[in-house]
């Protein structure tokens, strides 16, 4: 599949007023490869300059507010797919707790946990190729329960869509389904063979046809070069994602993929102002691996962000929640629910 607006022909990025570049984006300019690349390589002396134009886009669209996930693994391990990655592949020999999809009381009692978290989306995760006939009743007995006790968002990861699928999810209330594109067309066969970059597209295609907002990200530091980076993230803008979560690749013992180039915050930071400039009016979130690769400047992260996973992840453990509410509000930010944000 090819991707909008290359970054392969443009190898050589141009040099950018981050200001100037701010003013064309809120404008209605859509994002360049060669500005994309441009900031991804940017000296570090650049770095506030980067992060403080990424941050009048961002208050455009979201003002100072943050908007809180909590992730609830309903299914580990036990999956026939091979992606690199993942400590749940079939290839990996991660030591990870393996079980099948969990029961109502305890996919209820993490909606209770969500909502006393003061998130917005609930987000149920299952390792799989795509879901079983079992799985699929599960997701549609649970989720009107939720909605109707929390009031919650729910988006579902439930692994490949078909058509049929993704409409049975819009008609149990599922908000949002997340299926993330992970890198570029270019180098997807590099971190998985079971399935195909096109594959993920599809599933993506079914799950907007369904009338369903699409969740679709992916992960950085997996040996990718910056042109993948921002292919994917001219992918996304291309494909209107409306929520896109930025993970930092985790070096899980026992994946297959681990012997990857290390990453540096200041790197991070860059990469979530190329998807904000990429994607100036989405939902940005600052997914795994945030508390490894951004570490102290974490919090910088959200001058492009908007968004951020509260507790832990799959298999990994996040920062306390205590940690992120202080976060937030130390850097003047508020959590909030609502969809739309009044902005001055």
């Amino acid at each position: 599949m090819n991707t909008p607006a290359s970054a392969e022909s443009q190898a050589s990025p141009t040099t950018c007023d981050w200001n100037e570049l701010a003013d064309r984006v809120l404008a209605g300019h859509r994002l360049t490869a060669s500005e994309g690349l441009a900031v991804l390589r940017a000296p570090d002396e650049q770095l506030l300059d980067i992060m403080a134009a990424a941050y009048r886009v961002r208050r455009q669209y979201f003002g100072n507010t943050v908007q809180l996930y909590f992730l609830m693994n309903a299914k580990s391990g036990l999956c026939p797919e091979d992606c690199g990655y993942c400590s749940q592949s079939k290839d990996a020999t991660a030591e990870i707790p393996k079980y099948n999809i969990l029961s109502r009381d305890k996919l209820l009692d993490g909606a209770r946990v969500a909502a006393e978290r003061n998130s917005k989306t609930y987000c149920i995760v299952i390792s799989a190729r795509g879901p079983s006939e079992r799985e699929m009743r599960a997701v549609e007995e649970i989720v009107p329960q939720i909605k109707a006790q929390y009031d919650l968002k729910i988006c579902a990861c439930l692994g490949l869509l078909n058509d049929q699928d993704a409409e049975r999810l819009k008609a149990c209330g599922v908000d949002r389904v997340n299926h993330n594109v992970n890198t570029s067309a270019d180098f997807y066969q590099e971190i998985c063979s079971t399935h195909t970059y096109q594959d993920r597209i599809e599933t993506l295609q079914s799950v907007r046809e369904a009338g369903l907002e699409l969740c679709s990200g992916g992960i950085i530091g997996m040996g990718e070069k910056d042109t993948d980076v921002v292919n994917m993230a001219l992918e996304l803008a291309e494909l209107g994602v409306e929520s896109i979560p930025i993970n930092f690749l985790i070096p899980i013992e026992g994946a297959t993929l681990t012997d990857t180039p290390e990453l540096n915050p200041r790197y991070c930071l860059k990469t979530l102002a190329a998807f904000r400039f990429a994607n100036p009016d989405r939902e940005i979130r600052i997914a795994g691996g945030r508390e490894i690769h951004l570490g102290n400047m974490q919090c910088l992260g959200l001058y492009a962000a908007n968004s951020v996973f509260v507790g832990d992840y799959l298999t990994t453990k996040g920062q306390a929640p205590e940690s992120d509410y202080k976060m937030i509000e130390e850097m003047g930010f508020t959590v909030t629910r609502n969809d739309e944000v009044a902005v001055g």
